[in-house]
């Protein structure tokens, strides 16, 4: 890619980035594009579909919380480390205006949003719900999928109930029997 061009898709994704944060996923594309200083037609060059441009922007967010894993499981214990996970993933989620909406909605444009969102995001939280449970402080059933789903439809509800719901969900993750043998 040319050094224009370069800069170019930089300035849309830095401007889709800041639009998304403040009017959300659905803000028209003539706007990402005035505000990145592109014609809309650079913007869809690089971008055709609302998706791509969506996926792109949180491509650099994903990874950031991808890669925490690794470092929270090396620096915290196992359910403190999953605890601090989920409350980063939910924290990504939930500041991006719409974004939640458009990964549930039935609507075309948006239907690998959510494989792109979650592939990144499954190895790192398996990383964790494993050594989570070999520790014997959750259940060994639970499955990366389920948690990544889940804690990504209650995003839908506002941040104070979100992170009240996602405690009682890794509250029933424990594992009960080893949290009895601790009470013992």
């Amino acid at each position: 890619m040319r050094a224009d061009a370069k800069r170019n898709v930089e300035a849309v994704l830095e401007a889709a980035k800041t639009a998304f944060a403040t009017t959300g996923v659905r803000t028209p594309v003539r706007e990402i594009a005035a505000l990145a200083g592109v014609g809309t037609g650079t913007l869809y060059r690089h971008f055709p579909l609302r998706a791509d441009l969506v996926a792109a922007v949180f491509q650099r967010e994903l990874a950031a919380c991808a890669d925490a894993a690794a470092t929270l499981a090396s620096t915290h214990e196992p359910i403190e480390a999953l605890e601090r996970w989920l409350a980063q993933y939910v924290e990504l989620l939930s500041t991006k205006r719409g974004l939640i909406a458009a990964m549930h909605s039935d609507a075309p444009a948006y239907e690998s949003l959510t494989e792109c969102f979650q592939d990144p995001l499954r190895p790192a939280l398996r990383l964790l719900l494993e050594n989570a449970s070999r520790a014997g402080v959750i259940r060994p059933d639970a499955e990366a999928d389920d948690l990544l789903q889940g804690v990504a439809a209650l995003c839908l509800l506002g941040p104070a109930q979100t992170q009240r719901v996602v405690a009682l969900l890794i509250d029933g993750l424990r594992n009960r029997n080893m949290l009895s043998l601790q009470s013992e």
